[in-house]
């Protein structure tokens, strides 16, 4: 039997010709069930133009960050597997196909797109700054969290749906960190990533901020680590989370919001 696929475009600002592209391709290449554009804080033009796109479009006036984006589409999808592709087109269509496939064909529960993988296809450099500061990054995410993946932030994953049911509720961090999050939970809770090589562009448009962003995946990295360790059953984790104040995790929150 044929699995049904969903894909989720968290986008802020987008370029919108770009977008629109990206849409077409990835209808195109993976004949998805449903794409779903969840678009924060648009203009009126950028609206418009995606108006009689084969998409659903949900707008929400504010900037929600990338991981509640993403929550808010996963949670409103319906399909077998649930993925989700940066608005940017960095990881090109034919890319997100790799990284369903092994959703599709049972192979593993989580896949996770990377373009720091050795077989990965690397069609334009990110600056020398950017790249220092990723490859630092990924090689301190891999020591944390024991996940041994090159590549954590690439704009391209996919998940189980049952998987999805059981990670959900451990999500927290609403924006670029999400991606380690939701690897780091879903490892713990024992769905072993694939890591999925893929073909990969920079987009000098992209919103991401090289120092600001790497400064919050620090310390989002660090919380994260915290949560697996509380949820393998470390009583030294458990009882410093005794001490803090509760936070809604960002399913909970959605339904606040929604019951407001």
């Amino acid at each position: 039997m044929s699995r049904s696929v969903g894909i989720v475009i968290p986008a802020y600002d987008p370029v919108v010709d770009s977008l629109v592209d990206y849409l077409h391709a990835l209808h195109d290449h993976l004949d998805p069930a449903t794409v779903r554009i969840e678009l924060d804080a648009p203009d009126a033009a950028t609206l418009a133009a995606l108006e009689d796109e084969p998409c659903t479009v949900n707008a929400v006036d504010r900037r929600r960050g990338k991981g509640a984006a993403i929550t808010c589409g996963f949670e409103a999808l319906d399909t077998d597997v649930l993925a989700f592709a940066d608005a940017d087109g960095a990881t090109p269509a034919d890319s997100i196909v790799d990284v369903v496939q092994p959703i599709v064909d049972g192979t593993t529960k989580l896949a996770v797109g990377s373009r720091r993988h050795p077989d990965a296809t690397v069609l334009s450099h990110q600056t020398v700054a950017r790249r220092y500061l990723g490859d630092g990054f990924a090689f301190l995410a891999r020591t944390l969290l024991s996940v041994p993946l090159y590549d954590f932030q690439c704009g391209a994953k996919a998940i189980d749906a049952e998987a999805w049911a059981s990670v959900r509720d451990h999500l927290y961090e609403p924006g670029f960190a999400w991606d380690i999050e939701l690897v780091a939970m879903a490892a713990a809770l024992g769905y072993d990533p694939v890591e999925v090589p893929v073909t990969w562009e920079d987009q000098p448009e992209s919103t991401v901020s090289p120092v600001g962003t790497t400064l919050e995946l620090g310390v989002s990295l660090l919380r994260s680590r915290h949560r697996v360790k509380r949820l393998q059953g470390s009583s030294v984790h458990r009882f410093v989370a005794s001490r803090r104040t509760t936070r809604l995790s960002l399913v909970d929150r959605l339904g606040a919001e929604t019951d407001e």
